[in-house]
């Protein structure tokens, strides 16, 4: 059995990466949600902010709740007013259109965000299916600020404060009208949040996630943070239940490559005994070379020494490991006993 449970956001002035449900009286109002043998990303100490590019859609109405019940991967009818999980968004053949967090807002408002420049992919795909349902569908020009770390932090402006538990780059986001670091808190810039966001496997639309991929693909963790296996039917469901009867033994997997000494391009080859068993879908430089996420052939099992070939041919020298385990912060229930 598999038990998911979903992480309160609450409105706040002060809190830490760890305790999040602050609240007032309006009540919450939205929330976002080592070795070289394997995939854990290394330690950061220090507390950092980023400020992200993230797209924010507003579903709201009388039949919001149960209209989104049966379009989305995640149990909507279960989750708190406050409280966010992750969820896909399929296309009826189980293919993916979006995915991203959803944050019950009000009992009868849900936040809906995605990677930057997917809210039109999303918006079509819901309003496709919205035929004589009382639910407004529009996208907000709110702002999202990440702080990952562990350490007390005061907040500026009417932020919401949502956990973002994930192994190797726990921490929480402010989301909001107008939202801003916190006083004294060290910024990074958004190279590094993608060189650490590909450490430790958090998948993006467009790279990791797009219209040919099916949810199993992208590993267990995306499943486990995203699915629920008990609340009834969906669109899209059909193929990620038998896939996951059958072990998500897809044909591809999600992996993490280690890169020395250079940064080839996402698109580039990645070899086994010169054999082509996969390609780089996003890649961010290190101190030592490069990172990168790939699909790879499920024959080939992690550790292995691999070879990156990029498009003008140069080859560079990696291994490939398997990607750090599940989030814990998000989720969806009890699965029902196979």
């Amino acid at each position: 059995m598999r038990k998911q449970g979903t992480r309160v956001a609450g409105r706040g002035t002060r809190g830490t990466a760890h305790d999040t449900t602050a609240s007032s009286d309006e009540g919450p109002a939205m929330s976002e949600a080592g070795p070289a043998t394997s995939g854990a990303a290394p330690a950061t100490s220090e507390v950092r902010a980023y400020v992200l590019d993230r797209d924010v859609i507003r579903i709201a109405g009388p039949d919001a709740i149960s209209y989104l019940q049966g379009q989305l991967s995640q149990d909507v009818v279960d989750l708190a007013v406050g409280a966010s999980g992750f969820s896909f968004l399929l296309e009826p053949q189980g293919k993916v259109s979006a995915w991203g967090r959803i944050t019950r807002v009000a009992d009868d408002a849900i936040i809906f965000d995605v990677d930057h420049g997917f809210a039109d992919v999303a918006i079509a795909r819901l309003t496709r299916f919205k035929l004589r349902t009382k639910a407004d569908i529009a996208q907000l020009d709110w702002q999202v600020v990440a702080i990952r770390g562990d350490a007390g932090y005061d907040t500026v402006g009417d932020a919401v404060i949502a956990a973002f538990d994930w192994p190797g780059f726990s921490g929480v986001d402010l989301i909001g009208a107008e939202v801003t670091a916190p006083p004294d808190m060290t910024i990074g810039d958004r190279a590094e949040y993608e060189r650490r966001r590909i450490e430790v496997g958090v998948p993006a639309l467009g790279r990791e996630l797009d219209a040919s991929t099916i949810p199993g693909e992208a590993g267990a963790a995306i499943i486990d943070a995203s699915v629920s296996f008990t609340k009834g039917c969906y669109t899209g469901q059909e193929l990620v239940a038998r896939v996951d009867s059958r072990g998500n033994n897809t044909p591809r997997r999600l992996r993490l490559v280690r890169i020395d000494d250079g940064v080839p391009g996402a698109g580039s080859e990645l070899l086994v005994d010169d054999k082509v068993v996969g390609r780089l879908t996003s890649v961010a430089p290190t101190e030592t070379g490069a990172v990168a996420l790939a699909y790879v052939q499920r024959a080939v099992e992690p550790p292995v020494a691999t070879v990156v070939v990029d498009q003008a041919g140069r080859r560079y020298t990696s291994i490939c490991v398997p990607l750090a385990g599940p989030p814990s912060a998000v989720g969806t229930g009890e699965r029902a006993a196979t």
